[in-house]
């Protein structure tokens, strides 16, 4: 067993996450590719692979229990991110990732094809202009303030769906000046072992 699925089963476990073996390996196949990619496209600016490891992968699985229903987007995805280690690990949701950044969707098509995610569909475009039939959850990773968020992608959500917006510091100042017709639905505080700064994952809906 490599010494990046070590690292990986470690965090998880400490996560409570429970994946199966193959899922794992993809995952690891998915890291190989960002590491071999990053060198010449500059995809992401974590350089090591350790820190990869838990700034990316863990950092994009520690939302799993909260990501429900049958379709799924990732908006201003950059490499992938959560939306690939989302999909290797929910096969059964049809996974969409959005970027305006043509390299790093191309990227992603290279993981598509090499891992085989059929599950997952890579956008390249501007979310604002992207206009499909709605989903059950918008997820964003330090994309945006939450009124940007929401002002961009608000016609990507499904009535009845639910955003998702990745933070670091819990967001007070944004949360107080939250856009009118939608409402903070619950707050959970991420726990993501090797990555030392605050990680919160906000659960907003239409009012």
């Amino acid at each position: 067993m490599s010494d990046y699925r070590k690292q990986l089963d470690g965090l998880l476990t400490q996560m409570g996450i429970d994946i199966s073996d193959a899922q794992a390996n993809q995952l690891i196949a998915y890291l190989e590719l960002l590491i071999k990619w990053n060198k010449a496209y500059n995809l992401t600016a974590v350089r090591s692979p350790e820190a990869m490891i838990s700034r990316h992968l863990a950092d994009s699985l520690s939302v799993l229990a909260h990501v429900s229903g049958e379709r799924i987007i990732d908006v201003g995805s950059g490499p992938g991110l959560p939306g690939i280690p989302l999909a290797i690990c929910k096969p059964d949701c049809a996974v969409t990732t959005i970027d305006s950044n043509g390299k790093k969707t191309r990227f992603q098509q290279q993981v598509k094809a090499e891992l085989g995610l059929n599950n997952l569909t890579v956008v390249q475009g501007r979310v604002e202009a992207y206009q499909p039939v709605p989903f059950d959850v918008v997820i964003s990773r330090a994309f945006a303030s939450l009124n940007d968020m929401l002002d961009w992608t608000a016609h990507l959500c499904a009535d009845k769906g639910i955003f998702l917006a990745m933070k670091g510091l819990y967001p007070e100042q944004e949360i107080s000046t939250l856009r009118e017709g939608f409402s903070l639905q619950s707050t959970h505080v991420l726990t993501v072992p090797g990555c030392d700064a605050e990680r919160h994952l906000l659960i907003l809906g239409r009012a």
